[in-house]
């Protein structure tokens, strides 16, 4: 389902080569549940940029969903992200100015969906993640929590075929992050693939695979 062979992010400045991902390979099945550790610097993030497709790769393979998607044009790219892959980030992302049901329906409404079915997908992932009663209330009147829920809500109603999650517990107490966790795996068993970066041991064992970078390869 997810498939990357041989992939390469390199920077130069002057005459030094910086390889921030170095023949980085990484297979991943439909249903699956990986959590990636390693220590500042390692590759982690650029790792989840280019899976998440906003980040250029400068070489290797990479697959999604059976599809070659190494060399796609910014639209394309864009147009997968929407569809495919849903985002969980440790800074929640969300729009200040917006209710939680219209954060949850922002990416619905540029895939063009038809307004009851984004009325019925929003509804639908609000009440999976418990917050329907706070559906119309702005991100400043949630609890950090709350927004991650808001996050995880946003993530699940396009259905993507994976879920990659930056840090999904960072800024959270030992309670929510243990509700969030909870949440992650709940919605892995229902099928979808979940990739999680984290520095948080609790966190990574509750995945079906944990895997460690360094110097932008995987040595465990």
């Amino acid at each position: 389902m997810f498939r990357m062979e041989s992939v390469e992010r390199r920077f130069q400045v002057g005459e030094i080569m910086t390889y921030a991902l170095r023949d980085f390979s990484l297979s991943i099945g439909e249903g699956d549940f990986v959590a990636v550790e390693g220590p500042s610097g390692a590759g982690k993030t650029t790792f989840l940029n280019i899976a998440g497709l906003l980040d250029p790769m400068d070489g290797g393979k990479y697959y999604l969903a059976g599809e070659d998607v190494s060399e796609l044009s910014d639209r394309d790219r864009s147009l997968i992200r929407n569809q495919r892959i849903g985002f969980i980030f440790q800074g929640f992302n969300l729009i200040p100015d917006l209710s939680a049901e219209k954060n949850v329906e922002l990416p619905l409404r540029l895939r063009g969906m038809s307004a009851a079915e984004r009325k019925q997908r929003v509804g639908a992932a609000l009440e999976q993640v418990g917050l329907t009663s706070r559906a119309r209330h702005l991100p400043s009147k949630l609890s950090g929590g709350q927004q991650q829920r808001v996050a995880i809500a946003r993530a699940i109603a396009g259905s993507p075929n994976i879920i990659l999650a930056d840090e999904p517990t960072g800024n959270l107490d030992t309670h929510m992050a243990a509700q969030i966790m909870e949440m992650l795996v709940a919605i892995n068993e229902a099928g979808t693939s979940i990739i999680m970066v984290t520095h948080s041991p609790e966190s990574a064992q509750v995945a079906k695979r944990r895997i460690e970078v360094r110097d932008g390869r995987i040595v465990e």
